[in-house]
């Protein structure tokens, strides 16, 4: 299973454009992508993710741009199944992911890098036993410190997501 944020390649002066998905027991397809507002490699910026048993939302310095609910009700898997880990790297997608492949990355002006700064996971986590096959965490047992489990976008964090998604979603795949 995979919860991806995604940078995808910008030939200069372009917006940048941030691919997001959601992949669960083998299916992906579930794309969104967006054009930042502002210029990702001009200052660092949060990127964060809240996945608890209801959904998976995406945030950008603090504002939701994508919720992604839990519809295994009609069939939809969501990821909540298999352990997770988090990941980082740069690889070259230069075959579909920069102007669907038109722009090749131009590799004499390798290396690529990233930077990270004050990265933190949630101390309060879930951790996945294999030897039950099972989460540490559920809604009738969590602490009172989970908070995250249960938590929804509120009224004004709604108006904030549809603000994003009608003036910067690029394609909804969902």
């Amino acid at each position: 299973d995979e919860i991806d944020f995604e940078f995808l390649g910008n030939p200069s002066g372009d917006p940048y454009i941030l691919h997001t998905n959601v992949y669960s027991q083998g299916k992906g397809n579930r794309e969104q992508q967006f054009y930042l507002w502002f210029d990702p490699t001009a200052d660092f910026h949060t990127y964060s993710l809240l996945w608890n048993p209801q959904h998976i939302i995406f945030s950008v310095d603090g504002t939701p741009i994508r919720e992604f609910n839990n519809s295994e009700s009609i069939g939809v898997p969501y990821p909540k199944s298999q352990p997770m880990r988090i990941y980082s790297s740069l690889w070259n997608a230069d075959d579909w992911a920069t102007r669907g492949g038109l722009v090749k990355t131009d590799w004499t002006l390798a290396p690529f890098t990233a930077s990270y700064r004050n990265f933190s996971g949630n101390d309060n986590a879930c951790v996945w036993s294999s030897s039950t096959a099972s989460s540490s965490c559920t809604t009738s047992n969590s602490p009172t410190n989970n908070v995250w489990l249960t938590q929804q976008l509120d009224t004004t964090d709604q108006g904030r997501i549809k603000w994003v998604q009608d003036n910067n979603m690029i394609y909804n795949y969902c």
